[in-house]
């Protein structure tokens, strides 16, 4: 029996609020019905039927056996833009899945340029003088106007920031998997030329998603070539960056900072916060607590943005930031 495919199932719970903010992004392009709502016989019925699935994380909103009925699904779309830990081999082979790249763009940016500035003008080291007693007026602090911001993965997130770096004057050096981009940088290359990236980087940022190919890339010898000076801000995947290397750099450089957002072991992905080395001890590092997407009205942002891309898949275009086989790691 075919269906008509028009249904979005939607994997959580929603508030009142978020479903009329759902029911005017989808603009009438399909039913909506939310799973969490559902007795078994009726979840199982829609999930058969369904055209688009939304969902956070599918290994906790489906049930065993529950996947294996999408298998006719236009559409597998993730509310969020990082699904590594999600182990998607679980879902129907053919099924196109697709992330919310860069849905929590504008509230990341923010967060980055405010730990970049945070960095130059020793906002967290004053701080802590000041408690101690020391007015350190004459210490020179850094202007990051007349610099370089490196971006590392210049997708909605890299773009978001490129343009707040811009508004301080920065320049900007990016890279991207295609090498080009219609936004505004003073350069831009394709992954192969990191080094360079790496090397003219006053401030850099990871922005780009943990796959195969960025797993541990920056480690020992690419944190050497960069600028003693340098700001390196991570709101990506504390996995890109090799945490030891990491580490010794910040001891062995004092000049050196480390803005760290995304950790390497954290409680959504892993269950718990851990780290092997003592980073909150350092001087030279500002951390947060992978927080940089939790501005005011993001979620809300995130949400038109996910449902936009399944009405996309529901008339017949096709969606946004579908996920290729070298982007997977489970």
């Amino acid at each position: 029996m075919e269906f008509d495919r028009s249904l979005l199932v939607v994997a959580f719970e929603l508030s009142a609020k978020r479903k009329v903010i759902l029911a005017g992004a989808l603009a009438g392009a399909g039913r909506v019905v939310y799973l969490t709502e559902l007795d078994d016989t009726a979840r199982a019925e829609a999930l058969r039927r369904t055209g688009v699935l939304l969902t956070f994380n599918t290994a906790k909103e489906l049930r065993p056996g529950e996947a294996a009925l999408l298998k006719g699904a236009r559409l597998i779309q993730f509310m969020i833009g990082g699904v590594d830990f999600i182990p998607l081999s679980e879902l129907p082979g053919g099924v196109p899945v697709a992330t919310n790249r860069g849905a929590f763009a504008e509230s990341m940016a923010e967060h980055a340029l405010a730990m970049a500035l945070a960095a130059a003008k020793r906002l967290i080291v004053e701080h802590d003088e000041l408690k101690r007693g020391q007015f350190n007026q004459f210490v020179r602090n850094r202007m990051l106007a007349g610099g370089v911001c490196g971006i590392f993965g210049f997708g909605g997130i890299g773009v978001a920031t490129s343009r707040l770096m811009h508004g301080i004057g920065m320049r900007v050096h990016a890279i991207n998997r295609r090498g080009r981009t219609d936004e505004r940088v003073e350069w831009i290359a394709g992954p192969e030329r990191l080094n360079e990236l790496l090397e003219a980087a006053d401030v850099l940022l990871i922005s780009a998603p943990l796959t195969r190919a960025t797993y541990s890339l920056i480690g020992a010898a690419e944190l050497q070539r960069m600028k003693a000076d340098a700001i390196l801000v991570n709101v990506a995947r504390g996995e890109i960056v090799q945490e030891r290397p990491l580490y010794d750099h910040l001891v062995k450089n004092p000049g050196f900072t480390a803005c760290i957002d995304a950790w390497w072991i954290e409680p959504v992905r892993h269950g718990e916060f851990r780290m092997d080395n003592p980073f909150l001890d350092l001087p030279n590092v500002i951390a947060s607590p992978h927080n940089s997407a939790q501005g005011t009205g993001a979620h809300d942002i995130s949400l038109r943005r996910a449902v936009e891309n399944c009405r996309r898949a529901l008339t017949g275009e096709t969606p946004l930031h579908l996920i290729g086989l070298d982007e997977r790691l489970m």
